[in-house]
């Protein structure tokens, strides 16, 4: 296979007043298997976009292969999804056997491509939608968030699959996953994108380093800066001082003015020595701090969990239906005391959310059973979807009665730069409507925190500061995810559906 080089490539969009890239330099074998990583909105998508020639940037960008994306964009989902095959890679039906082929090795039958594509699984479009990828041989693979939508069994499958493939860049949060299937790490740092071979545990210890390092630096300077506004303040205060002196006459002869003279002059000589120490204090913290605006850092985040002393939640036989159909396979029992974590594990469609919109008493459902709150809990629940984000940050705020200060705050730490606050929330990529979501829920005074798959979209150090948060505060939760770092991590007790 062929090559990819990047040289000097820069891009920004629009009216925006910072750019995304500048001055990139990459050189990538058409063999690697490349995963993508960097905090939401840094760029993962649009630098696909570019490899894609789908945007105008500065610069070179050459290669010497074809590439194939995912997810292939689906226009009719109601179409039958042989037809969609068909037409996506522009074959006819005698070169079906191409994409069978990738279909029997991620675990799908022929029989989803008799079925319209709005009826197949999220699990099921996404394994179709990769066989489809990858049917067309010697082509290089630009895979976009293919775990999002998958369980923990589906993670596994397309984990095996890839690792038996070669060339392609990969966006995953899913850390577990990158160390399965990538052997390079293109990482989008904040003032470079670095290159690096290994997995993610590879790039994570590099990451740790820096902080470390960073860590130690900022100690150094912070020292250095100190001694010098220390040492510029006292220079100044001196020499004012003895620019005052000046204009203290108690004596009228020539002497005396000889004295002011002599110290006037020093005074002078003793303000621009102050004034030059201050602009090389200045120019020194200046010099020192761009340094440091290249390394990420993971925030100690915040919540405001209230904790209880009472069973917090107890449900006894719960069976649910929608539209008459049971959703359940066997009646759901549980009891939640304070400080515990419970994971719901499950394949795709076992009922994780169905129990979730349940106990929240969700009108569209019916359910059997007892479901007992301790009295006056607060719930602050995270869903999937993000049918709540609309309008403006402070509409949002608004709408859930929190300080628009506090939930800022809350995105800063999760890296959101001060530019995207002024973005409508429908208009920010699903990262960042992620964020958005947890800090809301972070802000929220509750007895426990129900969250619905909150890692979805997120990027990995968001994780970091996520699991570091729950591990500070031990609080209440419900938790459905399929990261199995995540859940293994803050999970106290887990329960399969």
């Amino acid at each position: 296979m062929g090559t990819i080089k990047i040289q000097q490539m820069s891009f920004s969009y629009d009216g925006a007043k910072e750019k995304i890239f500048s001055n990139v330099n990459l050189s990538i074998d058409g063999t690697w298997k490349l995963g993508l990583i960097g905090r939401n909105g840094r760029g993962k998508t649009t630098l696909l976009r570019i490899l894609r020639g789908q945007l105008a940037y500065q610069g070179l960008v050459e290669a010497n292969l074809q590439f194939n994306y995912f997810p292939a964009q689906v226009d009719n989902l109601n179409e039958v999804t042989q037809t969609l095959v068909l037409q996506s890679l522009q074959i006819d039906e005698s070169e079906l056997w191409k994409v069978q082929i990738e279909m029997d090795q991620l675990g799908l039958t022929d029989d989803v491509l008799w079925k319209p594509f709005s009826e197949l699984s999220p699990g099921q479009q996404t394994k179709l939608l990769l066989a489809v990828c990858f049917s067309q041989p010697d082509q290089f693979a630009l895979i976009d968030e293919p775990t999002n939508h998958l369980d923990a069994a589906g993670r596994q499958v397309v984990a095996k699959y890839l690792q038996q493939k070669t060339g392609f860049i990969i966006i995953s949060h899913d850390r577990e996953f990158l160390n399965l299937v990538i052997d390079h790490v293109i990482s989008i740092d904040r003032q470079q994108i670095q290159l690096l071979k290994g997995n993610y545990d590879t790039w994570k210890t590099v990451f740790d380093q820096n902080n470390l390092n960073e860590a130690n630096q900022k100690i150094k300077i912070e020292r250095e800066v100190k001694q010098l506004q220390q040492s510029a303040a006292q220079t100044k205060s001196w020499a004012e001082n003895a620019e005052k002196s000046k204009n203290k006459s108690n004596h009228q002869n020539q002497q005396v003015n000889l004295d002011k003279g002599f110290i006037s002059h020093k005074a002078a000589k003793v303000m621009k020595k102050a004034r030059n120490t201050l602009k090389r204090t200045e120019a020194g913290i200046a010099e020192k701090e761009e340094l440091l605006k290249n390394v990420e850092t993971i925030n100690a985040l915040s919540m405001n969990y209230m904790a209880c002393r009472k069973t917090i939640l107890t449900v006894q036989q719960l069976q649910i239906k929608r539209d008459n159909r049971t959703l359940l396979k066997t009646p759901f029992d549980i009891s939640i005391e304070p400080g515990q974590r419970i994971i719901l594990q499950g394949v795709n469609g076992s009922g994780k959310s169905t129990i979730l919109h349940a106990i929240l008493d969700q009108p569209t459902l019916r359910s059997k059973g007892q479901v007992n709150w301790t009295t006056n809990v607060k719930v602050s629940y995270v869903s999937q979807t993000f049918d709540d984000l609309a309008g403006t940050l402070k509409d949002y705020a608004n709408f859930y009665q929190i300080e628009l200060s506090e939930i800022l705050n809350m995105l800063r730490k999760l890296g959101f730069e001060r530019e995207t606050f002024n973005v409508l929330l429908q208009d920010m990529s699903m990262g960042q409507q992620r964020k958005i979501s947890l800090a809301r829920s972070m802000c929220e005074a509750a007895n426990i925190y129900i969250w619905d798959e909150p890692l979805n979209y997120l990027d990995v150090i968001a994780r970091q500061e996520i699991e570091a948060l729950i591990d500070d505060y031990q609080p209440t939760m419900i938790v459905v995810d399929h990261d199995n770092i995540f859940t293994q991590a803050i999970g106290t007790k887990f329960l399969s559906i």
